[in-house]
């Protein structure tokens, strides 16, 4: 990419203050370098701007007269990203259908779809218009996989899962895996069919390596805008709401229903069958034996609200000295009591 900053500007909807230079990338305020443009998204690194070396910087009013070049912005994080979205081609070099793709004649590529060699789109499926599906993607029996959709190398869609647009799935994740159910009998665990499927709205982004079950019955469902990060499970049955974050590692068991713009940090846990309000959110690494009502901010093991948390760590660090005093306090208990029994007899 090589523009001027007037062109940028008019192509971001931002306000150039400044010289009008050419600029051809992107950095950060430490290595932008003369032809780079670059953003300042939190106050605290205005130091930065003195040195900064970018050709331009993306910023606030309130920051634009300390530099040279500046695309004003109301949120120049945001900005950037758009920045980004404008100027990083595309991964894929591939356009229709490969000769080295494996498509059932009953399934359905829209003409405007891409799908890349080795990959396998079974008997029944459909894929929307401008979709792609890489390299060593299966996409089973029934699954429907809608407009502008991407699934990158290796991911599994286990039949009859259903994709809305503009769906993102990385590398490794499987969509419609058996839930975890078995019956106990007296010759061990009965495996319980999983005859549902899992249905993903639209803008949701999946991590790579995540794993979302099909539901037992009906339906494991993720909410639209809702965005996974890598190495998630989520469990049969679970309901997800629009715009939640789930952070890696992450673990939620069956039948859990989450409400809308729900934050699970990384390495949490749910017990199955709870209800998670909306607008809670959930601390890294808690453990979540019981259903939270909406708007909680919950930290700990077992996970309690965060104040309460807060209080529990700021103590936990004063609990050696603690048992040294009771310790010291025992023993001189124990003293007085002596000499108390010595004084009856």
């Amino acid at each position: 990419m090589k523009m001027k900053l007037s062109e940028l500007a008019g192509k971001l909807g931002l306000t150039l203050m400044g010289q009008d230079r050419d600029v051809s990338g992107v950095g950060t305020l430490e290595s932008a370098g003369p032809e780079d443009v670059t953003f300042l998204g939190n106050p605290k690194y205005e130091g930065l701007l003195a040195g900064c070396k970018a050709a331009a910087v993306i910023c606030t009013q309130e920051h634009a007269a300390q530099v040279a070049s500046a695309l004003v912005s109301v949120n120049p994080y945001l900005d950037f990203a758009r920045l980004l979205a404008l100027i990083t081609p595309q991964q894929g070099c591939l356009c229709g259908v490969s000769d080295e793709a494996s498509v059932h004649p009953e399934a359905s590529v829209d003409a405007s779809a891409d799908v890349y060699p080795f990959a396998f789109v079974a008997r029944g499926a459909s894929i929307g218009p401008r979709s792609r599906v890489f390299p060593g993607c299966y996409v089973g029996e029934d699954c429907i996989v809608g407009a502008d959709c991407t699934l990158y190398p290796n991911v599994t869609l286990m039949a009859g899962t259903v994709l809305g647009e503009r769906v993102m799935i990385h590398s490794g994740a499987v969509l419609g895996s058996d839930g975890f159910g078995y019956v106990e009998t007296p010759l061990g665990r009965e495996k319980i069919p999983q005859v549902g499927a899992v249905l993903v709205a639209d803008d949701v982004e999946i991590g790579a390596n995540t794993t979302i079950d099909r539901a037992m019955l009906e339906k494991t469902i993720i909410g639209s805008g809702t965005k996974i990060d890598n190495l998630v499970q989520i469990g049969h049955n679970c309901t997800f709401g629009r715009n939640c974050t789930i952070v890696s590692q992450v673990g939620v068991a069956g039948s859990c229903t989450v409400g809308n713009n729900v934050i699970i940090a990384g390495k949490a846990g749910l017990n199955d069958h709870l209800d998670i309000g909306d607008d809670v959110l959930i601390g890294p690494k808690c453990g979540v034996r019981l259903s939270i009502p909406a708007g909680k901010r919950m930290g700990g093991h077992p996970a309690m609200e965060y104040t309460t948390y807060m209080r529990h760590m700021s103590l936990a660090p004063q609990i050696p000295d603690l048992f040294k005093r009771v310790k010291k306090l025992e023993k001189e208990l124990a003293a007085l009591r002596a000499v108390a029994e010595e004084g009856d007899k």
